[in-house]
């Protein structure tokens, strides 16, 4: 089935009732195969802005709807999970490294060439995630999460996921961008190319950013600018109970844009890929 005939499927089955065995043979067999090669994704930058594709996330929660809980035998431990779901199949051909110790890839994900998974390392169901790209140990990419070329998730890194409600856009992180250990960025936040957060960013759609090169204030919907370098700081409490206590609220603060001396910092290794 081709994207159109895939969508006009997954929108009418949605909002109707269908037996299993139809659905499954007609439709959702087609939708995983094209999430996992990227045909579909659940959203695409159309004229240098995103747009969400909710009905890709329709898709999965038929997944769910439709499948019925099997038992799994892993090795030393079995696993219980819906029977239209599981495990996406690689071979040596997808030149896609997971390194042994506990990674997993859901299937109807697209993972792109070069693309290495350290341990242990997840991957959700509908994310798409380009070439050279390097999912450190202890990451998370979630559900629908749309992760660019060449970009860094350090470790403990979290990438929200999002499947509902159905209608909020998946956290979207364009080519080339660092994300620092133990960042945490969730809610439809998009961060643009080339940018860098430090270590132990929290980023959600209620964050503010304070950017101190331009003096502005980044609010919903976030949107962290190209090549801008962010880290954790904070902002004072103004009010008379926050003063006499000196309390303060941690905000993400772009301190910098990327120069020189930062790109020497954050060079991806090409032996690496």
């Amino acid at each position: 089935m081709d994207y159109n005939s895939i969508r006009r499927e997954i929108e009418k089955y949605f909002t109707t009732n269908s037996s299993k065995d139809n659905i499954i043979s007609s439709v959702l067999i087609s939708f995983l195969e094209s999430l996992n090669t990227g045909q579909i994704r659940s959203a695409e930058k159309q004229n240098n802005k995103w747009t969400t594709n909710s009905w890709v996330k329709q898709g999965i929660l038929l997944l769910f709807k439709y499948g019925d809980l099997v038992e799994v035998n892993g090795g030393l431990f079995n696993y219980f999970e819906k029977d239209t779901l599981g495990l996406k199949q690689l071979s040596l051909s997808d030149n896609v490294r997971v390194v042994m110790g506990g990674s997993a890839i859901r299937n109807g994900c697209y993972v792109g060439k070069g693309v290495i998974c350290m341990p242990p390392c997840y991957i959700n169901i509908g994310a798409y995630i380009d070439k050279g790209t390097m999912i450190d140990s202890h990451a998370l990419v979630g559900t629908c999460a749309q992760i660019g070329k060449n970009v860094h998730i350090s470790a403990a890194a979290q990438i929200g996921g999002v499947l509902e409600p159905i209608g909020a856009n998946p956290v979207i992180i364009e080519d080339n961008v660092m994300v620092g250990g133990n960042c945490g960025i969730y809610e439809g936040v998009i961060v643009k190319q080339n940018a860098i957060l430090g270590s132990g960013v929290i980023l959600n759609s209620s964050t503010k950013v304070y950017d101190l090169v331009n003096e502005n204030i980044l609010t919903n919907p976030l949107e962290i600018p190209e090549n801008a370098v962010v880290v954790q700081g904070s902002r004072g409490i103004n009010t008379n109970f926050g003063l006499k206590n000196k309390l303060s609220i941690s905000t993400p603060l772009i301190v910098k844009y990327r120069d020189a001396k930062t790109d020497a910092k954050t060079e991806l290794e090409n032996a690496l890929r």
